[in-house]
């Protein structure tokens, strides 16, 4: 291997670029602080569980926080790749600053594994986002869920309330195309900032229109923040929202508010829930049981599960990867990229991937499953399509 190895090194000395090594340098880009800190924070604790090698060479984390801000995103991606010469990055935690990297991953030749919700980040393929990937499935997979319940529950109209941003943006033009093929009519399109206090206005509009459901798209705890204000003005209806609000901060804030609140997960949440057919079981319990092991009972973290399955593509690619070259180097990223896009039937925490250069998730369509907050935890609704 050594004598494979040493051509390339004298090659890229001799350009004076950065030397080949031995271990393979991630980057974990999260919003360590800032609104999507519940977000940030269970992946941050995750990179801690994770094995301490890849493929027989040692890893090195540089974990770096964004402030879930899109522009100090830019600044610490540059950083990693510049000062530390990261093979890979995984993050960002939210989907702004997930979309603000592209240009910055691309140019250097660095794949990154977002740990987002949207599909922005790697749609529509190519371009930039050749080097970038998303293991939580698609806004498609979670709306069909969500408007087929809707649907066999009796509900004629939905509005809906969520972020101003490219999350927002997302789920919500996938929930209208899949109500409205299922015969919902839309009836109210609000949205509203992660950082605000208050969502008053939006809400008496929302309620004004009298829909027969809501459908909140938002993370983390200011998920919570529509949903205390529909409570408490009565709305009694049934409330959708997205994997985001799952998250043991968003559950002390939201308090009983929550209870009923139902989403399209993976099923990391309701791992023990799960039949032991299901191809995801045994790994997600094996994150859980690694998690809470360490973080205590109930601590955990689909957010978590997220960078333990970015984790999971970068290893099950690193073998192809060293074959091009050492870490370090950029056939050593480049292909750690094209393996990434090979990988086929991986059981993860979150669901079963199948990647493709054009599918840069993977994540399986019967992987997720429907669930419902209630008493400060999570249900399966065994009885959902």
């Amino acid at each position: 291997m050594l004598r494979t190895l040493a051509p390339l090194l004298i090659a890229w000395l001799a350009l004076g670029m950065a030397p080949a090594r031995a271990d393979v340098v991630l980057g974990a880009l999260l919003s360590l602080t800032g609104p999507g800190a519940g977000l940030g924070i269970p992946e941050r604790n995750t990179t801690d569980l994770l094995p301490k090698t890849i493929a027989g060479q040692p890893v090195r984390w540089v974990v770096m926080d964004d402030a879930t801000d899109a522009t100090a995103a830019v600044r610490a991606a540059r950083k990693m790749i510049d000062e530390e010469h990261v093979d890979a990055i995984l993050g960002a935690s939210a989907t702004p600053a997930s979309v603000a990297i592209l240009d910055v991953i691309a140019a250097a030749g660095v794949p990154a594994i977002s740990l987002s919700g949207s599909s922005a980040v790697i749609e529509p393929p190519g371009g930039a986002r050749r080097w970038a990937f998303k293991p939580i499935p698609g806004e498609r997979i979670a709306a069909a869920q969500l408007a087929e319940h809707m649907a066999r529950t009796g509900r004629k109209t939905v509005g809906q309330i969520g972020f101003a941003t490219s999350l927002g943006d997302g789920y919500i033009a996938a929930l209208n195309t899949e109500a409205a093929a299922r015969g919902i009519r839309t009836v109210a399109e609000l949205r509203y900032n992660p950082a605000d206090s208050s969502v008053t206005p939006q809400v008496l509009r929302l309620m004004a229109a009298r829909p027969d459901a809501v459908f909140v798209v938002a993370s983390s705890t200011p998920a919570a923040t529509p949903i205390l204000e529909l409570r408490a003005r009565g709305y009694a209806g049934p409330i959708y929202t997205v994997q985001g609000i799952a998250g043991p901060d968003t559950l002390r804030v939201g308090g009983r508010a929550l209870d009923g609140v139902m989403f399209s997960a993976v099923p990391v949440l309701v791992a023990e829930q799960l039949p032991d057919d299901n191809p995801v079981k045994a790994p997600a319990l094996a994150f859980v049981r690694a998690y809470e092991g360490r973080y205590g009972p109930g601590s955990r973290s689909l957010f978590g599960a997220t960078l333990w399955d970015a984790f999971l593509l970068v290893q099950a690619a690193a073998p192809h990867a060293l074959l091009a070259g050492p870490p370090g180097t950029p056939a050593f990223r480049a292909a750690l990229r094209d393996g990434m896009e090979a990988v086929q039937g991986l059981a993860g925490a979150e669901a079963v991937f199948s990647l493709s250069a054009t599918d840069h998730s993977g994540a399986e369509a019967d992987s997720q499953v429907m669930v419902e907050i209630r008493g400060g935890a999570y249900r399966l609704l065994k009885d959902a399509p």
